[in-house]
């Protein structure tokens, strides 16, 4: 394969701001086909397919690959900027603006088939109601059909988030670790929207007060993806870690 090639598909992506692979790594995530499809498509296989690997295996990205500066945790350090742009992948979110109880009782009336329309309750499809359907016997009311029910869940998630205050565990390259806060609203940033391993570039000169990133529109820029496994395991086991977080400061 042609250097040339790889050379082009990396400048592709530093172009657009996305974290600087290897090229032996560009290679090995090439598609088999023969002859290659145009470069544009290549640029985008590459892209969706480093954004949703693990920054932290060796050999993904270009050294020096950027990383949190040593000692940027300790909260003895009352305000530093970060030197250099760094990327890094979302480990955790959690929204400030809801108690653990209602995080619990939301999740448990999306199990339930049920989603919040301000004070009104909607029924999700169930397959009893498809059932019913297929004998003749009517419901109450119209509901979106299973294909779209994750998308409506999705949605009002995300209209429910925009004025939410979130937090973030961070991660870069070196597997370092930091808590993330958002300062000002960020779009993209909301539990049921953002996804477990998708990356965020950190801007050079965001603040970080006493080992906390604060994030904001200009300092934080989402740039996508999802490492399916982690997702798949946080999202099974996040009703469970909220109820204990709740059974927790009940006994305190």
């Amino acid at each position: 394969m042609s250097a040339d090639i790889l050379t082009q598909i990396r400048g592709s992506l530093q172009s657009q701001g996305f974290p600087t692979p290897t090229l032996a790594w560009i290679q090995s995530a090439m598609p088999s086909r023969n002859p290659l499809p145009p470069l544009p498509a290549l640029v985008a296989t590459i892209k969706t397919r480093l954004l949703a690997a693990d920054l932290t295996n060796p050999g993904i990205l270009e050294p020096p690959a950027p990383a949190f500066p040593p000692n940027l945790a300790n909260p003895e350090v009352k305000e530093t900027k970060l030197p250099r742009d760094v990327p890094v992948q979302v480990l955790d979110i959690d929204n400030l603006s809801k108690s653990k109880w209602e995080q619990v009782e939301e999740l448990e009336a999306i199990a339930r088939g049920e989603q919040t329309r301000g004070r009104e309750i909607v029924r999700l499809p169930t397959g009893a109601d498809d059932d019913n359907e297929e004998h003749g016997v009517g419901s109450e009311s119209t509901a979106p059909p299973p294909a779209s029910r994750n998308t409506t869940v999705a949605a009002n998630a995300a209209a429910a988030s925009r004025n939410a205050t979130h937090r973030l565990v961070l991660q870069d390259c070196r597997g370092q670790t930091l808590p993330g806060l958002e300062l000002r609203r960020i779009e993209r940033v909301g539990v049921g929207a953002l996804h477990i391993g998708e990356k965020l570039l950190l801007r050079k000169g965001a603040t970080v007060a006493r080992g906390v990133v604060l994030l904001d529109p200009a300092s934080c820029v989402v740039l996508g993806g999802k490492v399916e496994a982690w997702h798949r395991a946080w999202v099974d086991g996040r009703l469970a870690r909220l109820r204990e977080a709740v059974g927790a400061d009940a006994r305190g």
